[in-house]
């Protein structure tokens, strides 16, 4: 999509959501308002701007628009700092020269599988685009439906809005693949001329109607924490906290581990997950052909 659209749609989205009673303004009249949310007359009142600087910044027309009036705009947005950082990444990306990057392999480190390996929690490394690039055993058996018998990398955003089998491993489904469209949203704003994930929008936009609803939103995340039910084909319900880390020496791609609190079923279940995870994994191996 157009950098400039999507300045505007942004913009105009996170408008919509704020009444001009959550932004401290007056209401006189009491009459029915004819647009949702704020008025640009009101956000450019509450940014400290004129009606026609705000409104050619909404029209996309993002030309020189400085750091502090962004910040302005944020606090009269009501932005959290995923949006805000977004709003940054947009006006960036409008500002800057096209620069359209040839797609470049990203590889694993050895250093970063053996660090994996030595987890004794499931964990695996992914980019932005939500490829899964490297796991540990634990992590290849939590998300067996989408790696076993896979060869990686293997895209976890595209198993969970477009495989049936998603809905079965996440009972929680819809938040699941609802927080998979803002963190590729997110991620499309911090790297406009990636053209895989670019490729992926678009084959998501084109086969998943959920996507297509809700990338129309322009609602946006940072996946750093949190919780996730599990109801895996193995072991049963999990439910298991995450945390996301990014890898300073490796552009571009996270760490994310799993962990059950102590002393509940869910550590059981990952303990029993392990156990089959080794056996699943050794008849795999005795499967493949010898190569001596």
């Amino acid at each position: 999509m157009d950098r400039h659209t999507q300045i505007r749609e942004f913009l105009t989205s996170r408008r919509a959501k704020i009444t001009p009673k959550q932004a401290g303004l007056p209401v006189y009249g009491g009459g029915a308002r004819r647009v949702p949310g704020l008025r640009r007359e009101e956000v450019a009142l509450l940014a400290g701007v004129s009606v026609d600087y705000y409104t050619r910044l909404e029209r996309g027309n993002a030309r020189g628009v400085s750091d502090s009036v962004l910040d302005n705009l944020a606090r009269a947005l009501q932005l959290d700092q995923a949006e805000r950082t977004h709003l940054f990444d947009l006006v960036r990306a409008a500002n800057a020269a096209a620069r359209p990057r040839q797609a470049v392999k990203q590889q694993i480190r050895p250093a970063v599988q053996r660090i994996l390996d030595a987890m004794a929690v499931p964990a695996f490394v992914r980019n932005a685009r939500h490829d899964t690039l490297a796991a540990n055993q634990l992590g290849r058996a939590l998300f067996s439906p989408i790696m076993f018998g896979q060869a990686l990398p293997v895209n976890n955003a595209r198993f969970i809005l477009l495989d049936p089998r998603a809905v079965d491993l996440f009972p929680d489904w819809e938040d699941v693949a609802g927080d998979t469209v803002t963190t590729l949203r997110w991620a499309a704003g911090r790297n406009p001329y990636d053209k895989g994930l670019t490729d992926l929008v678009g084959e998501l936009s084109t086969r998943s109607e959920f996507f297509r609803t809700r990338w129309a939103t322009h609602n946006v995340r940072i996946q750093c924490k949190g919780r996730k039910a599990f109801r895996h084909p193995a072991v049963g319900d999990l439910a298991l906290s995450y945390e996301s880390m990014t890898i300073d020496a490796d552009a571009g791609l996270t760490l994310v581990a799993y962990s059950a609190e102590p002393a509940t079923p869910s550590e059981d279940a990952l303990r029993l997950l392990a156990s089959w995870a080794a056996t699943v994994e050794g008849e795999e191996n005795m499967r493949q052909p010898s190569t001596t």
